[in-house]
């Protein structure tokens, strides 16, 4: 479980965060939602302890902050948005530096580890790709060489910021999915900053809308997503629809005279929640 308590970040003299606190249960999937520039890197930055905070973020009753950097990554992976990628290190040696966490400085990576790499490069169809350089990926190609990096941490806690920013559907659709399918069978907790209102909201349980650097709401999708709290939020003209594997948040586009304009009839599949 992690605790967030009265969490503080200063930038440069400038807030960043103010008082954020929260609760993430075990084995549970919470989504982080708000504009551009609202906290939600420098929050996944401080759980990672990459960066200097106020307050409290203990998990399973141990206080992060009291952990070496080695330790902290045995606990929690975290997925930057724009991660530094070596140009000449092949796919399979990136992804083996995050079983690093796990041995001594400098040791060389073992069986165990060189099997944990090929399951996740396969589980993310990584595996013919696994001796390209990462100079020469694609951007989503890219983003998930980052994100296998991350899982074959084996942490009991990954924070992903953005982590479909540069993916096509599909490949969006596997990573979330595989995020899914280990924390259904190994437990592993979710937390999330994802732009997409309608992917945060059909696979977290829970999401917590941050704005300014306060947790504005908290809550599941259905309770905290509404055309008035996005609209209010985010700036924005929307319809939030119920579809078939839950909400979807379809932006509306303004009418001249500032009024938004509606679809007369929702699209197939949806429905306006009631």
């Amino acid at each position: 479980m992690l605790e967030i308590e009265g969490l503080s970040v200063e930038l440069d003299s400038v807030p960043v965060l103010r008082e954020v606190s929260a609760t993430i249960e075990r084995a549970s999937w919470v989504g982080l939602v708000g504009p551009n520039g609202a906290g939600k890197t420098t929050l996944l930055r401080a759980i990672a302890g990459l960066v200097g905070y106020r307050g409290a973020i203990n998990l399973d009753g141990t206080a992060l902050a009291r952990r070496r950097p080695r330790a902290i990554a045995r606990m929690v992976a975290y997925v930057p948005q724009h991660p530094l990628l070596p140009p000449a290190m092949t796919v399979t040696d990136y992804v083996l530096l995050g079983r690093s966490a796990h041995h001594r400085s400098l040791s060389s990576p073992t069986r165990q580890d060189r099997r944990v790499a090929a399951a996740v490069l396969a589980r993310l169809g990584l595996a013919p790709l696994a001796e390209r350089r990462l100079g020469q990926l694609s951007g989503g190609e890219a983003q998930r060489a980052v994100m296998a990096r991350s899982l074959a941490q084996q942490t009991p806690l990954v924070v992903l910021d953005e982590p479909t920013s540069s993916l096509d559907l599909g490949h969006a659709q596997l990573v979330l999915e595989l995020a899914e399918e280990l924390r259904r069978e190994h437990g592993l907790t979710v937390l999330a900053a994802l732009h997409d209102l309608t992917l945060a909201a059909q696979y977290a349980d829970r999401l917590i809308v941050l704005s300014q650097g306060r947790a504005l709401l908290e809550g599941r999708p259905a309770e905290v997503l509404g055309d008035a709290t996005i609209g209010s939020v985010f700036n924005a003209s929307v319809e939030v629809l119920s579809g078939r594997s839950g909400l979807v948040v379809a932006p509306v586009r303004p009418c001249r005279g500032g009024e938004a304009r509606r679809a007369s009839a929702p699209g197939r599949g949806l429905e306006a929640p009631r």
